[in-house]
């Protein structure tokens, strides 16, 4: 059976897949084309020997981050102002400029071609600068200094190659399509870091049924969230999945079908006035595809490439309840798609000092633009939660979606559940769920990006977001405290334009030695910025929006 295309949904069902393309028309390593990270690949597993391998990278990150108003909870607003804590309307995060550091490395041992043992783990967090305040809600807060304490083990398992298919069982990552719902935080982006991802106890089983040398492959799993955007098991969140997945996959080209069901519950009867236990049960249908061709382009070599995904979450729960009490229906859908060309050119190798590492085809211009859209809610007391997240480590820019909106959602959800405003006692319903931890939520948008390789190790790279809501922008803390159905500004929630956010950067890669066994060791470097131009969504109540929002970061660190 061959191990490729297996492992494409077994092991992260890459945008285009690792598996050999039809004849030589496009390059079986099409992925580096379209974006190349410089990552060190690991070898492939070989007949009758055992292998240990070792790959990673250190990165250091120095980010600025222009001030910009949120949510203000009692606490500080008491802190500030004690004669009047409701003079105090907004708040920032308390973060302009802010040092971290992203260790991740990941050990492999092969045993034949049969038999793997995969881990990973991530060390991560705030050397110096400013901390954040009151965003202690989203999945990575950045509000202490824990630069070498916080250890993230993410993946321990084990991979057996059967004669009728491929078992996978162990702690691992789970990712679908282009990964807006499933995402194992492990794909890099143009702009922007990946984080955590989905995280699960998991026990898979992938085979093909037509045949070996069918494309046709159907893949079963169930297992229990060790952590994703909705649940974490050290937190008491106990979520067990089903997963069914069947797809097509030859070469570039995959269209398959990935249906989840999921049982979550949160025992709070420990809780002051909360004798009862949450529960969570909703079912996914996410379909998904892509594709790549070669194009006719006078003297050069030329691809154009595509793909999509769309998903439906259908469900209910009682952690958003309505007025009486009653449980909410869940029904949300979002999807995205994307369309590229790559000019790719030839490099001369021994020039660049490149001779048997790389593939002498890169990608020397890539333009794309992608569509995308999830559904928004604007009324959380109706008994419909219709709010879709993409999974936030599929990045869209930089700041709109993965830093003003984030923190405006964590703000709000760390107000909604302040002890100061509610003594303690049990938090408003579902704002524990609130912050989209950086991903799209209830708007639709475009995000055209352009790349240059004037090197192939060189990328100079260029984006912009042009994004609206979906529903009427409302800010849930406010409703919940005030019954005011306004945005995070206090302004007119029925404004829809989140305005304009225009991105730039560089990245390179450089080869400066070798650690064992002949393994490249490659330092990395770069910077990327945005600047967002908002629109009426994120205006305050005399109509006036907040000061241009920019973000800059610089990235340095080795690859090896």
């Amino acid at each position: 059976m061959r191990r490729s295309t297996l492992a494409a949904l077994a092991a992260s069902g890459l945008l285009f897949s690792s598996g050999s393309a039809r004849g030589d028309d496009v390059p079986a390593d099409f992925n580096r084309l379209v974006l190349d990270t410089g990552r060190i690949p690991t070898a492939p597993a070989e007949p009758d020997l055992v292998r240990f391998q070792l790959h990673g990278e250190e990165q250091l990150r120095l980010e600025g981050l222009r001030s910009f108003p949120l949510d203000v909870t009692w606490t500080r607003a008491n802190a500030v102002a004690p004669s009047n804590p409701n003079s105090v309307v907004s708040d920032s995060l308390g973060q302009n400029t802010v040092l971290s550091h992203w260790l991740r490395i990941t050990p492999v041992l092969q045993i034949t071609d049969k038999l793997t043992i995969i881990g990973q783990a991530d060390l991560t967090g705030v050397l110096a600068g400013d901390l954040a305040h009151d965003s202690w809600p989203d999945l990575t807060p950045r509000d202490s200094y824990d630069g070498y304490s916080n250890l993230q083990p993410r993946w321990l398992y084990l991979e057996w190659l059967t004669p009728v298919g491929l078992l996978r069982a162990g702690q691992q990552g789970n990712h679908w399509g282009n990964g807006i719902v499933a995402n194992d935080g492990d794909h890099p982006s143009l702009f922007g870091d990946y984080r955590y991802g989905n995280i699960t106890e998991q026990i898979l089983f992938a085979t093909k049924p037509l045949g070996i040398d069918s494309p046709f492959v159907v893949a079963l799993a169930g297992n229990v969230v060790y952590r994703d955007n909705f649940a974490i098991l050290t937190n008491g969140d106990v979520a067990w999945q089903g997963i069914l997945a069947a797809f097509y996959e030859q070469g570039p080209d995959m269209l398959g079908l990935y249906g989840v069901y999921r049982h979550q519950t949160h025992d709070r009867s420990s809780e002051p006035n909360a004798p009862y236990t949450e529960f969570l049960d909703v079912g996914v249908i996410d379909v998904a595809g892509h594709f790549a061709r070669p194009i006719e382009v006078p003297r050069s070599t030329a691809y154009v490439y595509g793909s999509f995904e769309a998903a439906m979450e259908l469900g209910n729960t009682n952690i958003e309840r309505t007025l009486d009490d009653g449980n909410t229906t869940i029904r949300a859908y979002g999807g995205n798609a994307v369309a590229g060309v790559v000019l790719a050119g030839k490099q001369d190798v021994e020039a660049h000092g490149l001779k048997g590492e790389r593939p002498d085809l890169w990608g020397r211009i890539v333009a794309s633009i992608e569509a995308g859209y999830a559904s928004g809610d604007a009324n959380p007391y109706d008994g419909v939660e219709k709010r879709f997240v993409f999974d936030p480590n599929h990045k869209v820019g930089l700041l709109l979606f993965d830093e003003v909106m984030r923190w405006q959602t964590a703000r709000a959800s760390a107000a909604a559940q302040d002890c100061g405003l509610l003594n303690c006692q049990r938090p408003f319903p579902g704002a524990n769920l609130l912050p989209s931890n950086g991903g799209v939520f209830g708007a639709e948008y475009l995000y055209p990006t352009f790349v240059y390789r004037p090197r192939s190790w060189m990328d100079l790279k260029l984006g912009s977001v042009i994004a609206q809501t979906t529903a009427d922008y409302v800010d849930f803390y406010r409703v919940a405290k005030d019954g005011s159905y306004v945005n995070y500004q206090g302004g007119s929630s029925q404004r829809h334009d989140l305005g304009v956010e225009l991105d730039g950067g560089f990245e390179a890669r450089v080869t400066v030695g070798q650690v064992a066994q002949r393994q490249p060791l490659r330092l990395q470097f770069g910077a990327q910025a945005g600047v967002l131009f908002p629109g009426g969504a994120l205006a305050d109540a005399t109509g006036a929006t907040m000061k241009t929002p920019w973000v800059a970061i610089g990235r340095v660190g080795l690859q090896f």
